[in-house]
């Protein structure tokens, strides 16, 4: 760094940005380093501000209960439920993760952050509505998902779903299916608990400082940042950080130069919703009901009708409808796309845009749509809509991971990405849903691979965190419902 003269501050560990991913990574290393000298920086002046926001994300509490693009239709025609069931395994990993903080008086009541909301598919047409029920058929036969219902019935969706139901012609062909075991879950809320929890116990956050560089100093690493407010500089020293920054995450991993971050690129996706303003509506509908995505439409797309409780109100969401801005965060730079080409990723980047030709036209019709078009989209989910019930809010940025591929030279990739050293001293998350939802498993995955030495050190603080650490509760009927109803009690999921 240029400033050799600069006063440099060591610490165990840096985390960079104050989103859910550095809020869990937090936590986690409170449990398990209870004598570390934790640093966590964010730009913003308040963490759990970005995509870990309340209103700019689903919120969903992603277990693959709902979400179709989860369980994608073979070309034989079979439903493949592997996907849905890696992934309802990751969240019942937080979903013990969190019961552990709050029996242990970590973090406080938990319907701060998580409720019951029942999470129901919802399809039109016969070759959808075939879909759905070897879709049921392929996930109840899993321990995780055996208490989804499926119905063809306008009666029975109008008892789970009157808004759906209502107005909708008794002639036309539906399906749904229906899983008391869904949550709705505040991130946002959680994040600033886990950062409290954190910061009771010696971690240090500091707001309003924006990382400027981050290189080696020997076998550490310096962590240059910027207070926003008054251009003061300062650096922190750690053998470990983590990047956590959500879209800003791949250009801070870019200033490492580690050579597990060249190729990689990113495409940012922005996206709006609507929200509902009449609490007579709003009271009315009780779960979280997702349809099937357009085509080319990227799975944070995907329609649904939410019921929400941000800041513990209820309310009632529809949407997204995607967009497109070259920013990488909410409160990014119009420049951040551009900024992030480099020679090591610019032939990936290129290589991306023939091969998602569906994705590049669905996101110009959306930027195209008229307010008219949008709320006819609502109105096929809730056919007596009205227009003056309904608010448009713009939601979170997306930064979609563009990884290199041999084969295509580039590959644009729906999910997250974990990028870390080979020598274990730095890792950082890109991506998208489902990140939030499944964090404990990715940032305990990345600490015991990162420090193998610990881990046996670490196994008995896991296991009372995560007691099914290690095992797959898809293969143990018992032990899946004996965890689903332990967390359920812990956390007050009382259906």
């Amino acid at each position: 760094m240029a400033d050799l003269t600069m006063s440099v501050t060591r610490t165990d560990a840096v985390l960079i940005g104050g989103g859910i991913a550095s809020a869990t990574l937090a936590a986690l290393l409170t449990e398990l380093e209870p004598d570390w000298d934790i640093q966590v920086i964010e730009k913003l002046d308040a963490v759990g501000q970005e995509s870990s926001d309340g209103w700019n994300n689903a919120g969903t509490g992603h277990s693959a209960l709902c979400e179709l693009n989860y369980t994608p239709q073979d070309v034989d025609g079979s439903v493949s439920p592997a996907k849905a069931i890696r992934i309802n395994e990751q969240f019942q990993v937080s979903r013990q993760f969190w019961s552990y903080l709050v029996e242990n008086d970590r973090i406080g009541d938990p319907a701060s952050f998580i409720r019951p909301v029942a999470h129901m598919s919802f399809v039109r047409g016969i070759d959808n509505v075939d879909y759905l029920r070897r879709r049921h058929q392929a996930l109840t036969a899993n321990p995780l998902f055996d208490r989804m219902e499926f119905s063809t019935e306008h009666a029975q969706l109008a008892q789970w779903a009157p808004l759906v139901a209502e107005g909708r012609p008794v002639t036309e062909t539906i399906a749904v299916t229906r899983s008391p075991d869904g949550t709705d879950v505040d991130f946002g809320s959680l994040t600033r608990q886990l950062f409290a929890m954190a910061s009771r116990r010696g971690t240090t956050v500091s707001t309003g400082w924006e990382v400027v560089d981050l290189r080696r100093m020997g076998t550490d690493w310096g962590v240059m940042s910027r207070n926003v407010t008054t251009g003061a500089v300062k650096v922190h020293r750690a053998p470990f950080v983590f990047v956590g920054a959500g879209g800003a995450a791949l250009p801070i991993l870019q200033k490492s130069g580690i050579p597990e971050i060249r190729g990689f690129g990113g495409f940012p996706i922005s996206g709006q919703w609507l929200r509902c303003t009449n609490p007579e509506v709003i009271a009315r509908h009780e779960a979280k009901v997702y349809g099937k995505a357009a085509v080319g439409a990227p799975p944070m797309s995907v329609p649904h009708l939410d019921t929400r409780y941000v800041q513990g109100k209820r309310s009632l969401m529809f949407g997204p409808y995607a967009g497109w801005s070259p920013k990488f965060l909410k409160t990014g730079k119009y420049t951040d796309l551009f900024a992030s080409v480099k020679p090591s990723n610019v032939t990936q980047m290129l290589a991306v845009a023939p091969p998602n030709i569906d994705l590049m036209t669905y996101l110009g019709s959306q930027l195209a749509a008229t307010t008219k078009q949008r709320f006819e989209a609502l109105r096929e989910y809730m056919p007596q809509a009205r227009r003056e019930d309904w608010e448009q809010v713009t939601a979170g940025q997306r930064v979609q991971v563009i990884a290199p591929d041999p084969a295509k030279r580039g590959v644009l990739q729906f999910g997250t990405q974990m990028i870390t050293a080979a020598d274990g001293s730095i890792g950082g998350m890109l991506g998208a849903s489902p990140g939030a939802s499944t964090a404990t498993t990715i940032l305990l995955d990345m600490l015991t691979g990162m420090f193998p030495e610990r881990t046996d050190s670490w196994r008995s603080t896991i296991m009372a965190m995560v007691p099914s650490w290690g095992t797959h509760l898809s293969d143990d009927p018992r032990a899946a419902h004996e965890s689903l109803e332990r967390t359920a009690e812990s956390l007050g999921l009382h259906h």
